[in-house]
């Protein structure tokens, strides 16, 4: 291989020994490659996040990284990549888990530079000669813009050990975006351990969270250690984290603040190294202004804040999660895939989804469901969802020979605008159902009437 040939290949070199580091990166620039050198793995995975690499070559210990942790997160950063490991003390446990990560080679120090430059061209041949995109992130569907910019500013905030808020309307895919930061962050190897703090009440989110000795309280029949030391060395992600009650907040920022805590009944403090990671669609910054949640842990939570845009705002992305669920439930029920209509595209991408993927997936589960055909037509579509024609000129029966179609439109637009305005009623009521009945001057039970017919559920606007 002529240095020309090499010289558009890029390779990051990971050695915490500077002599080795600074004269292996030496020799294979003058062989033609482009190197960047780091001498801890923190540092080659923030290189990783910033610039993409041809080919990766690690030392397999190093201090800051506990023995594979390195390799494991960088293959889920790029999975395609090239990796070969350079060792001075090979072990057969990190021999095989090596193997099982996929890696192109293992070689042993000290190491003859004419062996590397063998194993080099060896992998060349199947490293991509373009970024890949993280495969944690195939998950977050779309191509818009507004969608491949959050993916591309998480994979950097990903290799970060800082705390992340993510934010966004309910059924945005919070805790989705949540999931590949973690898998694809230093702590990818370690748990990551959800709780929903809106789900739980108080007295047991406490005892779940943090833990108890024996004794603390009635039933309390043996120690317990909680959630967060299960995160240890991992990540936490708090979902809707602005229902966490005031008084587990400065509990919990002690823990951000100093990786300390008492479970409950317990005078020994544990210690925890737990990454945090929270999501609300809330502003907690006006929540803290109202006294209802700690500016202090909103200032520890949100060192690093991603905002998950709604689907609304996002219209070119619907075609591609729309025919991605399809695909799913075709695959998962051993059927063939359903297509959409030109007609049913249109129709989704200009409905509001306040739903957002959450109404989107729920509607495309009835299609697949109750469509008798191979193709999804827009009027195999929930009635709340408007045809663009009706939309356009609900009342206009010029182009239609069906004597029952401007009753049918007509019926479609008032839909429509009830659901609007009981979306509304229940988002300032927050979920609840007797409030917003009140206001209509409606029984409440005329009220869920209504809400099951629009296809409306309470849980999705609850706020306690």
């Amino acid at each position: 291989m002529t240095s020309t040939e090499t010289a558009r290949w890029h390779i990051l070199l990971v050695d915490d020994e500077p002599l080795f580091g600074k004269t292996m990166a030496t020799l294979l620039k003058q062989n033609g490659f482009e190197v960047t050198l780091c001498e801890t793995g923190d540092a080659g995975l923030a290189q990783l996040a910033q610039q993409h690499f041809h080919l990766v070559i690690a030392d397999l210990n190093m201090p800051g990284n506990m023995e594979l942790e390195f390799l494991i997160a960088t293959r889920a950063i790029y999975p395609n990549t090239p990796l070969i490991v350079l060792t001075g003390r090979p072990t057969l446990p990190s021999a095989i888990e090596s193997v099982r990560l996929g890696i192109h080679d293992y070689l042993l120090k000290p190491i003859e530079l004419q062996d590397l430059l063998h194993s080099i061209e060896r992998a060349l041949p199947v490293a991509s000669s373009s970024p890949v995109e993280h495969a944690a992130f195939d998950s977050i569907l779309g191509k818009s813009d507004a969608i491949q910019a959050l993916k591309e500013l998480a994979l950097r905030v990903a290799c970060s050990n800082a705390n992340v808020l993510i934010t966004g309307e309910s059924g945005t895919g919070k805790e989705i975006l949540a999931r590949a930061i973690h898998v694809s962050s230093p702590r990818a190897a370690a748990p990551l351990v959800t709780i929903d703090c809106s789900a739980i009440p108080e007295n047991l989110l406490e005892s779940m969270l943090f833990g108890h000795v024996k004794g603390a309280f009635t039933g309390a029949t043996h120690d317990r250690s909680g959630l967060l030391v299960s995160a240890d060395k991992g990540t936490v992600f708090l979902d809707e984290i602005g229902e966490l009650p005031l008084s587990l907040q400065a509990k919990l920022l002690r823990v951000i603040q100093f990786g300390t805590f008492l479970p409950i009944g317990g005078n020994v403090e544990v210690k925890v190294n737990v990454r945090v990671l929270s999501a609300t669609n809330r502003q907690l910054s006006e929540e803290t202004l109202r006294g209802r949640f700690r500016q202090d842990l909103y200032y520890r939570l949100a060192v690093l804040e991603l905002t998950v845009p709604p689907l609304r705002q996002r219209v070119a992305d619907i075609p591609i999660i729309a025919n991605s669920i399809l695909q799913r439930i075709a695959e998962r029920d051993c059927l063939s895939v359903k297509k959409l209509s030109d007609g049913a595209l249109a129709a989704l991408q200009t409905y509001h989804w306040p739903g957002n993927v959450r109404e989107l997936n729920n509607v495309m589960e009835r299609c697949a469901c109750l469509s008798a055909s191979a193709v999804i037509a827009a009027s195999d579509l929930p009635h709340e969802i408007p045809t663009p024609s009706s939309v356009a000129n609900p009342l206009d029966t010029s182009t239609s020979s069906n004597a029952n179609a401007p009753s049918t439109t007509r019926e479609k637009r008032m839909e429509a605008v009830d659901r609007e305005y009981i979306d509304e009623l229940l988002r300032r009521h927050k979920g609840n159902v007797s409030r917003a009945a009140h206001e209509a001057r409606l029984t409440r039970q005329g009220l869920h009437k209504a809400m099951i017919r629009l296809g409306l559920n309470a849980q999705d606007y609850r706020q306690p």
